[in-house]
């Protein structure tokens, strides 16, 4: 627990100095982070994370990472142009293999790159809005599903009694769940008092929401493939916490969600 504590403390303390510098630090870290977060999906998955395959879904991570806009840089593709190059490329490597590398493995490969790049992408691009409130609604963010996360747990010791899932995760309650839902709005509202107009109370309500559930249903997610690969944490990069997806699971779902059904102002 002590060791826990401090990785989480240092590691928290280092990430936040970053967020409130912002700009092109901010965003090479979170690009690092991106990097790193590939590295143990490439591992979980039993493949060879400085494979040829691999190296080309770190190819796929720069590029939906590359700070773009901070360079003044036009990206020369659109995102659906994008992600189907990507894909075809993956693909290609079946055949060019000659079925060596089987189109699962590609499969997998190319579902991390897009699943870890486009998440760490918007956690980088939520910094840099356009309307000059970036580290609000960042925060925002990162305290509503850090309120879901010790909502869940507390209340789930506290009453939890009715297993979530437990077949995926079986610690996580219904009540504890519920919690975690309500503490976040809560913890939005809050942001929303504070806010001086940038924050309606009714959207911070919707925020809170689809932090809480998006949230918890990333982390159900990852539950689900570290126990299909049979492995307890993505990497041991954060002692007493795991690795960067273990701790970022839940923020790789919540920042694409919220800005895909459009509940940031911008």
């Amino acid at each position: 627990m002590k060791q826990r504590l401090i990785t989480g403390i240092i590691a928290g303390v280092v990430f936040l100095g970053f967020c409130l510098l912002g700009g092109l630090p901010y965003h090479l870290i979170v690009l690092a982070m991106a990097v790193i977060g590939y590295y143990e999906f490439v591992r979980m998955t039993k493949v060879s994370p400085f494979g040829g395959t691999a190296l080309l879904g770190y190819l796929g991570i720069l590029m939906f990472m590359f700070p773009w806009k901070l360079l003044n840089v036009e990206f020369p593709l659109s995102w659906d142009h994008a992600i189907w190059i990507l894909m075809f490329l993956f693909m290609l490597v079946t055949v060019l293999t000659k079925n060596k590398i089987g189109i699962q493995q590609s499969a997998m490969l190319f579902l991390g790159a897009v699943y870890v790049g486009v998440g760490f992408f918007y956690i980088a691009d939520s910094r840099n809005a356009p309307d000059g409130h970036g580290l609000f609604w960042t925060f925002l963010l990162l305290v509503s599903i850090w309120a879901s996360d010790a909502g869940a747990y507390f209340v789930g010791k506290w009453i939890g009694k009715n297993k979530l899932w437990p077949a995926i995760s079986p610690n996580k309650t219904v009540e504890g769940a519920l919690g975690g839902i309500v503490i976040s709005m809560i913890a939005a509202v809050f942001f929303s008092v504070l806010s001086g107009g940038v924050l309606s109370l009714g959207r911070a309500i919707a925020i809170g929401l689809a932090c809480a559930v998006a949230g918890q249903l990333g982390d159900l997610i990852q539950s689900a493939y570290k126990r299909v690969y049979g492995i307890k944490d993505s990497g041991t990069l954060l002692p007493g916490h795991g690795g960067i997806l273990d701790r970022c699971d839940s923020w790789i779902i919540v920042f694409p969600f919220v800005h895909i059904v459009m509940l940031m102002p911008y």
